[in-house]
C-alpha cells in the first residue's frame, strides 16, 4: 500500500533534505524504498553501512540516497549539513529515524532552512479505508483496538502474533534505542512507568503520584516521559485553559501510539484510537499542508470534561467526545460551547442506533464512519 504522505515526500525530494520520523516499525523504511526503484540505502545499525557513511561512498549517480537511523551517528547534523552545503541536490537525501529528529542533537540549530520534516504514524481507520478499501470499517476498527495500527501486526490480523510482536517492539525501543540515544540506566523503572501509564490512559497524570509509585523525583518522571515522547512511545495531550473559567491548567493526559498496549475497558482503547487518529491528522496537515493545529482536552475544576479539543492558531475549533455506547449527547458540550460560540461539536460512539444532529450544532456519529473520513473541519 502507498502510505498517506508518500506523494508529499516525493514532491519535496528535490527541494530539501527530507527528515522522515515516527515510531519504530511504523513503515518508514518501507515507504522510503517505495519512493522509486533507483536509490542507495544505508542503515547506521549495519557495520558495513557505517563504514560507507564514514567514507561518504554512496552512488551519486542514483537520484536518491536513504540514510536510515542516521541520528545515531555522532554529530550527525553537522555531517549532514556539510554534505548538503557542499554537494547539494541531486541526489535527493532522505533521513529516517525512530526518534524525534527535530529534538535529538538539536537538529534545528544547524539544519535550519535545509530540511522538511514528515512524521509517519501507524495505520488508522482513514488510511485503511482509503488504501485498503475494506468491506466493513467496523471490522477494521475492532482489529485496530485489539492489535493497534502498526502495519506488520495489523496486516497479520491475529492477537497471537500481536502479543508476541508488541513485547519485542518495546524491548527494542527500551533496550537498544534508548541506550543508544540517552544516558539512561533505569530501564526497569521506565518499563514500570510504561506499565503504569497503560492503565491510566484517558486520565490526567499526576507527576507526584507517579514519582511516589516509582520512588523517584517528579523531575525524573518528567524527564522519562519526555524521553518516551521523543522515542514515539506515547504522546502528551495537555489541557486547554485559555478563556475557560475554573479550568485546570496543568495535568496532561498521555496516549500510546500503539492502541493495543492500552489496558482497561474497550471505551478507553477507543479513546486512545481516536487520539491517535486526530494527532495523525494534525501532524499530516502541519507537515504536508503547512497548517497549524494542536490537540488538547478541556476540563474544569468541577470535573466537567470533553475528551478532545482541536485548536487552530490557538483558537478552539472542534470538541470531540468519545463514547463506547451512548445515544445521548453529553451535556458538557453546552458548558464549554459558551466560551467558544462558533465551535463544532462531535460525539463519536462505537455502538450507535442512528446518527443524529442537534439544534445547538452538535452531532453524534458512528465512530467507524467518522474515523474513516476524518477531516477535523
Amino acid at each position: 500500500m502507498e502510505r498517506y504522505i508518500s506523494k508529499y515526500v516525493k514532491e519535496d525530494l528535490d527541494k530539501k533534505i527530507i527528515l522522515l520520523t515516527g515510531p519504530r516499525q511504523a513503515g518508514k523504511t518501507t515507504l522510503s524504498k517505495m519512493l522509486g526503484n533507483n536509490f542507495d540505502y544505508f542503515n547506521y545499525d549495519d557495520v558495513d553501512d557505517r563504514i560507507s557513511l564514514q567514507e561518504r561512498s554512496w552512488d551519486r549517480a542514483k537520484p536518491l540516497v536513504i540514510f536510515d537511523e542516521l541520528h545515531k551517528l555522532k554529530n550527525w547534523k553537522s555531517w549532514l549539513k556539510g554534505i548538503y552545503d557542499k554537494e547539494g541536490i541531486p541526489p535527493s537525501i532522505l533521513v529516517t529515524g525512530s526518534a524525534r529528529l527535530d529534538t535529538y542533537k538539536k537538529v534545528g540549530d544547524s539544519l535550519a532552512g535545509r530540511f522538511f520534516q514528515f512524521r509517519l504514524h501507524p495505520l488508522d481507520l482513514k488510511e485503511i479505508n482509503t488504501d485498503l478499501k475494506p468491506d466493513d470499517p467496523e471490522v477494521e476498527l475492532d482489529k485496530l483496538l485489539s492489535t493497534g495500527g502498526f502495519p506488520e501486526p495489523f496486516l497479520n490480523g491475529t492477537t497471537r502474533f500481536y502479543n508476541r510482536w508488541k513485547k519485542s517492539h518495546l524491548d527494542i525501543i527500551l533496550k537498544q534505542d534508548l541506550i543508544d540515544l540517552e544516558n539512561v540506566q533505569q530501564i526497569t523503572q521506565i518499563e514500570t512507568l510504561i506499565q503504569l501509564l497503560k492503565g491510566r490512559v484517558g486520565s490526567p497524570i499526576s507527576y507526584s503520584s507517579l514519582a511516589q509509585d516509582l520512588q523517584c523525583s517528579d523531575k525524573t518522571v518528567k524527564r522519562w516521559l519526555t524521553i518516551l515522547e521523543n522515542m514515539y512511545v506515547l504522546f502528551k495531550v495537555p489541557p486547554f485553559h485559555k478563556n475557560i473559567a475554573r479550568a485546570i491548567q496543568k495535568a496532561p493526559k498521555f496516549y500510546f501510539y500503539d492502541t493495543g498496549q492500552v489496558l482497561g475497558e474497550q471505551g478507553i482503547k477507543l479513546e486512545n484510537a481516536v487520539a491517535c487518529a486526530i494527532q495523525k491528522e494534525l501532524h499530516f496537515r502541519e507537515d504536508c499542508l503547512g497548517e497549524e493545529g494542536k490537540l488538547y482536552y478541556v476540563k474544569n475544576k468541577d470535573g466537567k470534561e470533553i475528551d478532545f479539543c482541536i485548536s487552530k492558531k490557538n483558537i478552539p475549533s472542534l470538541l470531540v467526545e468519545v463514547k463506547w455506547s451512548d445515544n445521548n449527547l453529553s451535556p458538557n458540550f453546552d458548558l464549554f460551547k459558551k466560551f467558544f460560540p462558533q465551535i463544532k461539536m462531535i460525539q463519536v460512539s462505537k455502538k450507535l442506533n442512528r446518527e443524529k444532529t442537534f439544534p445547538n450544532g452538535a452531532e453524534i456519529r458512528l465512530a467507524s464512519n467518522w474515523l474513516s473520513k476524518l477531516t477535523l473541519s
